[in-house]
C-alpha cells in the first residue's frame, strides 16, 4: 500500500512538473548591427504566439524606431505607441532601430561606429506594457549577429552561448535585455569579486584604463558589499573617449565611464564608487527628492574610499571643506534633479546625519541601516526617508528638522 501511494505522489508531482515546464514559452531577441547605416535590426521572436495577448510598446517621440513587420497584428495609432498582437504559433517582430544618440551639447551617450556599437540594452527594445496568458511564464534570451571584423559582444547579462546571454529580470514582468552594452573590436580585463563576475571592456584605442578600474573596484568591493548586501551574478563596466558624454552613468548590472573621467578626482570623491553605489543600492527617488540618491551615492563615494583606508582623516575634512564652499547658496534640497552644488550639500547634512545616528545609538546604527532599509522600497520620498531614519532613532532627528528639505 505504501509503495502504490508513493508512486501516485511520484506521479502527481511529474505531471505537475510537467505542466509548470508546459507553460514556459520562449521570446529571443535577435540583434544585428549595420554600422553602415547606425542602426540595428531587432527580432522579438515567440515560440508560441498564443501565449501573448498584446505587447504595447512606448516608442519615444525621438523617431529611433521604423520599418516595423509583424506576424500578427501591428497597429501605431500615432508616432509615440505601437502594439503588438502576435499571430499564433512562432511569431516574429521585426523594426530597425538607431543607435547614435546625439546630446544638445554634441557628445554621444550611446555611439556606433565602423569598429564598434557602445549603448544601452533599453533602448533595443523600448519599454513595453505585457499582456499574456494567465500561467505562461516567458523565458528571454538575446542573440547578436556581429559585422564581419567585430570581436565580441559585451552585456551585464550571463553568457549563454557565443554572443548569446539569458536575460532574466525578476522585478519586471516583460523582460528587457537592459543595461550597457558594447560590441566590436574590444579590450576587456576580467575578474571576480566576492560572488560577482567583473568585466571591464573598452573599444580598442580609446584610453580607457581598465587595469586602473579593476584595481579600485577591489580596493573599495567589500566595503560596498556591507553596505549594500547584494551579489550581482555580473558587473559590466564600459568606457569610451571622445565624443562620448563626459560623465559616469549607470544602468542595470553595468555602468558607463568616459575614458578621461579619472578614478578619483582633484576634489577628492571618485565617480566611479558613485556609480557603482547606484548599481548596488537601486534606491530610486520620488517627491522632488533626487538629494536622496544623489546624496547617498555621492557620500558612499567618499565615505566607502574613507573605509577602505584610501583617504586620510587630513583629506577628508579637505573634501568636506570642498563641499561647504560649493555648495554654500543652496537653500533646499528638494529638486527634480540635483545639481553639483545640491548634491554636495546633501553630502554634508547625511554626514551629520550619520554622526547623529551613531551617538543616539551609542554605536549601534549608523546611516548604513537606514541605506539598506531604502534598498527594499519601491521609491523613497524625502517624508519617507525621515520616518525611516526617526524609527531607527526612535524619535525626531535634529539632522532632519531643517528649511533644507521643506
Amino acid at each position: 500500500m505504501l509503495v502504490r501511494l508513493l508512486s501516485l505522489f511520484a506521479l502527481v508531482l511529474f505531471v505537475s512538473a510537467e505542466a509548470h515546464a508546459a507553460k514556459r514559452v520562449d521570446l529571443d531577441y535577435h540583434v544585428r548591427f549595420l554600422p553602415d547605416e547606425d542602426q540595428a535590426e531587432v527580432q522579438l521572436i515567440l515560440e508560441k504566439g498564443e501565449a501573448v495577448r498584446s505587447l504595447e510598446f512606448n516608442l519615444g517621440a525621438d523617431g529611433y524606431y521604423s520599418d516595423f513587420v509583424a506576424d500578427g497584428e501591428w497597429l501605431q495609432a500615432s508616432p509615440e505607441r505601437g502594439a503588438w498582437r502576435p499571430a499564433e504559433g512562432k511569431a516574429r517582430l521585426s523594426y530597425r532601430v538607431r543607435i547614435s544618440h546625439p546630446r544638445d551639447n554634441g557628445r554621444y551617450d550611446a555611439r556606433m561606429t565602423s569598429d564598434w556599437a557602445l549603448f544601452r540594452g533599453d533602448d533595443l527594445v523600448p519599454p513595453a506594457r505585457l499582456d499574456q496568458v494567465d500561467g505562461v511564464k516567458l523565458v528571454s534570451r538575446i542573440t547578436f549577429e556581429l559585422p564581419e571584423g567585430w570581436k565580441s559582444i559585451e552585456t551585464g547579462w550571463p553568457r549563454v552561448g557565443k554572443n548569446r546571454f539569458r536575460v532574466d529580470n525578476r522585478e519586471r514582468l516583460f523582460d528587457r535585455p537592459t543595461g550597457w552594452m558594447l560590441a566590436g573590436k574590444l579590450g576587456t580585463r576580467r575578474a571576480k569579486l566576492g560572488e560577482t563576475d567583473v568585466t571591464i571592456a573598452a573599444p580598442v584605442g580609446e584610453g580607457v584604463r581598465r587595469m586602473d578600474i579593476l584595481t579600485m573596484l577591489t580596493f573599495v568591493w567589500p566595503q560596498v558589499q556591507n553596505v549594500f548586501p547584494r551579489d550581482p551574478a555580473k558587473l559590466l563596466i564600459v568606457g569610451a573617449g571622445d565624443p562620448m558624454w563626459r560623465g559616469g552613468l549607470s544602468g542595470p548590472n553595468s555602468l558607463y565611464m568616459h575614458a578621461d573621467r579619472p578614478i578619483v578626482s582633484e576634489n577628492g570623491t571618485s565617480s566611479l564608487v558613485h556609480e557603482l553605489v547606484h548599481v548596488f543600492s537601486r534606491i530610486k527617488d520620488s517627491d522632488r527628492s533626487d538629494w536622496i540618491t544623489e546624496g547617498l551615492a555621492e557620500y558612499y563615494a567618499i565615505e566607502l574610499v574613507r573605509r577602505a583606508g584610501g583617504m586620510s582623516e587630513d583629506r577628508y575634512q579637505a573634501v568636506r571643506e570642498h563641499l561647504t564652499k560649493w555648495s554654500r547658496k543652496v537653500d533646499s534640497l528638494r529638486t527634480e534633479r540635483s545639481t553639483g552644488p545640491i548634491t554636495a550639500r546633501a553630502v554634508l547634512l547625511l554626514q551629520e546625519l550619520d554622526k547623529e545616528i551613531r551617538q543616539r545609538s551609542k554605536g549601534r546604527h549608523s546611516l548604513d541601516d537606514v541605506s539598506r532599509g531604502l534598498m527594499r522600497m519601491d521609491t523613497v520620498s524625502t517624508d519617507a526617508f525621515i520616518e525611516m531614519t526617526e524609527t531607527l532613532l526612535g524619535g525626531g532627528s535634529k539632522v532632519l528638522d531643517t528649511r533644507l528639505l521643506r
